[in-house]
């Protein structure tokens, strides 16, 4: 896979309920990833994560998934 570079945002809509592991280039004011260089995706976090060891800039991984709505939870 080509590495891609944009918002996080956009890779979250590319990659719908998928794990993501970025780069971070950029945060907002509170320090959030806000863009980034997408290195991996998959629908298994420990495929994901297998790569994160390798890698030692920055990174931010992210489930891509909707929060879900008021009465509801999930936990990882």
């Amino acid at each position: 896979m080509k590495d891609l570079v944009g918002s996080i945002k956009k890779f979250e809509k590319l990659f719908p309920e998928e794990w993501l592991l970025v780069e971070v280039i950029k945060e907002d004011a509170l320090g959030n990833p806000v863009e980034g260089r997408l290195i991996k995706h998959s629908r298994s976090k420990e495929k994901v994560i297998e790569r994160d060891k390798e890698i030692k800039q920055d990174l931010a991984l992210f489930y891509s998934r909707k929060i879900p709505k008021k009465g509801y939870a999930f936990c990882f």
